[in-house]
């Protein structure tokens, strides 16, 4: 997908609704649903088609020789999902700045309507020739300023930022 955000930013999704797929069967493990690996595969898929629509995606690697590394990621697991359940997926871009982004992807089942999985994840902007972080250009980041308009009017997920621990 190679979407552009809408020039009107009273008409930007938020969230964004831009990837579906469903699961597919060698994703499932001995326990009969989904293999957490597979969920991270699913959701890297839904980054795809975040940055295609934020202009960072693989035309633009190969254009500007840029692109994005992970820094860190955070996975719940809410309800299994079973082989050839439809998936869709929500991206909520939570914050920015010129070489950062922080974003959390939402999983449902398609059909049933509940909430399978959430991802939150914190992506670098890197210069590939020089393998270090540097600036996005401004019109990338000017489409972010568009989507953060819209979304930064959300509620902050609940799922946002969480620690993993366990309470006592």
């Amino acid at each position: 997908m190679n979407a552009k955000t809408p020039d009107d930013p009273a008409t930007m999704p938020a969230p964004l609704a831009l990837h579906r797929e469903s699961v597919q069967p060698d994703w499932i493990d001995y326990n009969g649903h989904m293999n957490l690996a597979y969920y991270m595969l699913a959701f890297d898929h839904a980054t795809d088609a975040f940055f295609d629509f934020v202009g960072l995606g693989e035309t633009y690697l190969r254009a500007n020789n840029a692109s994005t590394f992970t820094l860190e990621g955070h996975i719940t697991y809410d309800r299994e999902l079973m082989a050839g359940s439809p998936m869709r997926f929500e991206t909520q871009l939570l914050a920015h700045d010129a070489k950062r982004l922080h974003y959390i992807h939402f999983m449902y089942h398609a059909d049933e309507g509940y909430l399978a999985s959430t991802n939150e994840l914190i992506s670098l902007h890197v210069d590939m020739t020089a393998r270090k972080s540097s600036p996005m250009p401004e019109n990338v980041v000017a489409q972010l300023d568009a989507v953060a308009a819209t979304h930064g009017k959300l509620p902050r997920p609940e799922q946002a930022g969480r620690v993993i621990s366990i309470v006592r």
